[in-house]
Order: C-alpha cells, then structure tokens, then sequence
C-alpha cells in the first residue's frame, strides 16, 4: 500500500568506469589491420646507417650493395568472448530510474538490459586491450591470466634486453648523476637501435615522485643560462595521461607524461595501475605500434541471420579511430525464457618498431 507519503522519483545514477587508452592509443589501426584470419604476420625490412664510399677513379666499377635483409613474424591474437543472460522473470522488474507504477515495456527491457550488458562487456574488453599495450611497453611479452593467476595467453615478442633494463643501483638511493645516466643510457639503447631519437617519457608515479625529491633535480630545470626543462602544471590529454613538462638528457628532449589509469586484477581483485609505479617508458613517438583486430566468425552472420531478435543490435561494431572492432551475437534458450547476448573480439597489440622503446625498472 503506498499510504499518503508522497515520493519523486528522479533520474538513476549508474556509477560507470571509463576506460583509460593512454598505451592503446600509442598504436595506430590501419585499415589492413582488421581481418578474418587466425593469424597475423608481418616482414620487417632492416637497414642500417651506412654511408657511401668513395671511389678514387671515374673509371673505377660502381660500388655493389645488397638489398635489405627481412624476417617474418606471425601472431596469433588472443580471443575474447564475453556472454549477457537476461531471464524472462526480469524484465518484468522494475528497471533503474523507471515509475514502479508503469507497466513494464518488455520489449523495451530487452533492449535496454542488452545494451546496457554489451556496453559493460565492451569497457572490459577495452581495459585488457590497454593492458596488453601496458605489457608490451613495459616488458615486451604480453601474458594474460584468469583469476587464480593461470597464464592461458602468452605472447613474448623477444625485445632487446638493452631496452628492459633495471637501475644498477635502487632509486631509493641513487643520485640524480645516476639516474640521468639510468635514462640516457635507455635512449642511447633506442637511438642505436630503432634509428630514432626518443621523445617521450612515462613516469610511473613513484618514481616520478621520487625524481621531484631527488637532491639537485629541481635546480636542474632552474639553471639561469641553460634551459634543460621544465615542469608545468597538470595537463590531461584526454587519453589518461598527464602532460607534466619536458626533461632534456644529452642530446634528447622528452615530453613527460605520468599515468593514473587502472584496472582490477583479475586475480587478487585489487585496483593496479597500469604503469607500474616504478618503471619509466621512453620511446620515440614516430615508432610504428599497430593494433589489430581479428573477427569472431558466425555462421549465422554469414548467412544474415543473426541479429534478427533484436534488429536494434548491428552485428559488428568497428572503428578505427576509437581502435575497436567487436563482434555481436544473439540466441534464445530452447524453452525460450533466457536471452543471451555474446560480445566478441581478437585484439593484439604488436609492437612493430620494437627496437623503439624501452623501459627502465628503478626499484622502487
């Protein structure tokens, strides 16, 4: 009975996390890298610095060169397939933010749990999307587990040791003399290596703290007759990171960017940063990063027939400047009382240009 006490209902909060792309985003999505295959693969042509030499006589032969050498690699992606349950029973409920003395709509209701599922399946798959890429640059191996810890994808793209190296001495205790050598022995590893000068640095938000309090670093960028960089108040670029300054090291100038993006590890249920608190990514921003989409087949789409239960629902959601490509899919139980919604999707964050990035583990 509702009595004589008078209510308002107003509008429902839904308390959503966004998902945060500030690895992800560092890879680009070319048309070619959305396919149908079960694996991918790519040639990587090498070339070196190499200079011309003279001849001492015009009538001296051409100096012959060789092509470039190249290899192939190939990849099999990770798959991802994530189901939505809805039950007849609830979609006579009462939905959030809805008048309990409407008569439920239920059509409406399927739609809106189905949509409202797909998009929480979306923000999960876009999350392990942003790990895989925090993995990349942080270790070069790419190793997904389930909630008791058990590796069931594991992908190493076997970088250079010389681009994952860890401080000879503690940040904890080492000097600033230390630590600009610690950086600029990393970006002299990629600029030997990947033939371009690094220009960016994400700190993790220990060591970047760690760096502030370090004895001589702030003095450093308030040199009177040398601008050596700066630090400069909070800027959110949108994508989770944090534009914090510039940071010249030898011959390098590094944008610096730390990053508070997380996610809850699947295994101890803890909110985990992405970027580890100690480590620091440096990389050249003109390295080549893809990210690439494998589609999930369905006979039914195939055939056109899928997505008829809910014409509303497309049966593929692909964008490449969003960098996501997710697969839809539909089906009745046989006693018709249960609805299930399935998302799919076969991400996999290759790190092309490998020799372009690296990071430095400081031991905090």
């Amino acid at each position: 009975m509702s009595g004589n006490t008078t209510r308002r209902m107003i509008s429902a909060y839904f308390q959503e996390a966004s998902p945060t792309a500030f690895f992800s985003g560092m890879f680009q999505t070319r048309p070619e890298n959305f396919h149908s295959s079960e694996e991918i693969e790519i040639d990587i042509v090498r070339s070196e610095e190499d200079v011309s030499i003279v001849i001492q006589d015009l009538s001296t032969g051409y100096r012959m060169n060789s092509d470039d050498l190249y290899t192939n690699k190939g990849f099999k992606p990770p798959i991802h397939k994530e189901a939505i349950p809805i039950n007849a029973f609830d979609l006579i409920k009462r939905m959030p933010g809805r008048n309990p003395f409407e008569s439920p709509d239920f059509r409406g209701n399927v739609v809106t749990k189905m949509f409202s599922g797909m998009r929480k399946v979306e923000r999960k798959i876009r999350r392990s999307i942003e790990l895989q890429a925090s993995q990349v640059m942080q270790t070069g191996v790419v190793t997904l587990t389930d909630s008791g810890g058990n590796a069931l994808y594991t992908l190493d793209f076997q970088p250079k040791a010389a681009h994952f190296p860890t401080a000879g001495t503690s940040w904890a205790s080492a000097t600033l003399a230390q630590k600009i050598a610690d950086l600029t022995v990393l970006c002299d590893a990629i600029r030997g290596n990947g033939l371009m000068d690094p220009d960016e640095l994400a700190v993790g938000s220990t060591a970047w703290e760690n760096l502030l309090q370090t004895t001589g670093f702030l003095d450093r960028l308030d040199a009177r007759r040398a601008d050596l960089g700066m630090i400069t108040p909070m800027d959110r670029r949108g994508n989770g990171g944090i534009y914090r300054g510039t940071l010249e090291l030898g011959n390098y100038k590094l944008d610096v960017f730390t990053y508070e993006g997380r996610y809850t590890d699947p295994q101890t249920g803890a909110s985990t940063r992405y970027l580890d608190d100690g480590n620091i990514v440096v990389k050249a921003s003109g390295g080549r990063l893809d990210a690439t989409f494998g589609a999930i087949p369905n006979i039914g789409a195939a055939l056109g027939v899928t997505g008829r239960l809910i014409p509303e629902l497309p049966s593929r959601m692909s964008s490449a400047e969003r960098g996501m490509d997710l697969f839809t899919n539909v089906w009745v139980s046989p006693d018709g009382e249960q609805l299930f919604g399935g998302v799919g999707a076969r991400p996999l964050m290759i790190p092309t240009a490998i020799d372009t990035f690296g990071c430095l583990t400081t031991q905090l």
